[in-house]
């Protein structure tokens, strides 16, 4: 069932398709308050592959960088400019100095904006928005690139690679511009982006993670990518409990903005029953991912302060993945 595959909007029969709600502006995004609150944050991946990150994340590799690493004893061929004369006149033996390499980190989004979260009020949209516009502003700001790659039916690449604390308006402006598109294709987006052969990096998913394809599609697609990754899930409260919804009652009509005709159901405590079991396999199967890849899961409820959220999210100031 539909019900158990995409997050409804919900209106009592017989009321038609209602309108969509528009995205943010850009002086609502471009909020320099929300922006400076971001500022004691920043994104970590703990093993960066050579090329992979910036100036607080180290690499695996080894030579002439920003921060002293260790010491190795000199074998021929070595830069005699990083033999420590220091240690020679202690022990009597030639050892040199090794950095570790500091690299800029590349951060692809992939942002949802299919009809569905456009459809409430207020809208996920909103939620998706901010969260893209905040983990771009850290990323930018510890000059790491940041791509942007907006999905619907199909994914779309609006640039693969910014950087710059200057890119941030254009971010802004870019999100400002996204109007609902079509249906939600998640799990192929994912095999899009695989295909895309992008340089390591961090893969951030904004999404609500509801596709028809099934969450069993999602994390097919998911487990393709080289990339760590982010998984920022765009929720409402009754998603997990419908009966906090206050008109999820009798007969209704569903509408997920997706399809021209809403779908008639009769609310019933079996069908209740059945939808949070549904809910649950959907929510343990993502949870379970992320568990076993090593992936961040964090849920931002839409009906609440992204800021705050984005706070409790980073803790003691850095997302380590």
């Amino acid at each position: 069932m539909m019900l158990f595959r995409r997050r409804p909007r919900v209106a009592a029969a017989p009321a038609a398709v209602s309108g969509l709600a528009d995205p943010l502006t850009f002086e609502a995004l471009f909020d320099p308050t929300f922006l400076a609150a971001l500022r004691p944050f920043s994104l970590r991946i703990s093993r960066a592959q050579k090329g992979g990150r910036l100036a607080e994340q180290r690499t695996n590799a080894r030579g002439q960088g920003a921060e002293f690493a260790d010491f190795k004893p000199y074998v021929a061929g070595d830069d005699l400019r990083a033999i420590d004369w220091n240690v020679y006149r202690r022990l009597g033996r030639l050892f040199v100095r090794v950095f570790e390499e500091s690299q800029d980190m590349p951060v692809y989004f992939l942002l949802d904006r299919s009809r569905s979260l456009f459809v409430e009020r207020p809208p996920r949209i909103h939620a998706a928005q901010e969260a893209t516009l905040a983990l771009a502003a850290v990323a930018l700001d510890q000059h790491d690139s940041v791509g942007l790659f907006p999905f619907s039916d199909t994914l779309e690449i609006e640039f693969r690679a910014v950087s710059g604390k200057g890119n941030l308006a254009r971010v802004a402006h870019s999100l400002a511009g996204y109007s609902a598109l079509q249906g939600t294709g998640l799990a192929a987006a994912l095999a899009h982006l695989a295909g895309l052969r992008l340089r390591q990096g961090l893969v951030i998913v904004v999404s609500d993670f509801f596709d028809e394809a099934g969450i069993e599609s999602v994390v097919r697609g998911l487990e393709q990518l080289p990339h760590r990754l982010l998984l920022v899930q765009i929720v409402k409260a009754y998603d997990a409990d419908p009966e906090r919804h206050p008109d999820l009652s009798g007969d209704i009509l569903l509408e997920d903005g997706e399809h021209a005709q809403p779908t008639s159901v009769t609310i019933t405590p079996d069908l209740m029953a059945r939808y949070k079991a549904a809910y649950r396999r959907f929510t343990d199967a993502l949870s379970e991912f992320a568990r076993t890849r090593g992936a961040g899961l964090v849920q931002i409820d839409a009906d609440k302060p992204v800021r705050d959220q984005l706070s409790a999210l980073f803790g003691d100031g850095a997302v380590k993945l």
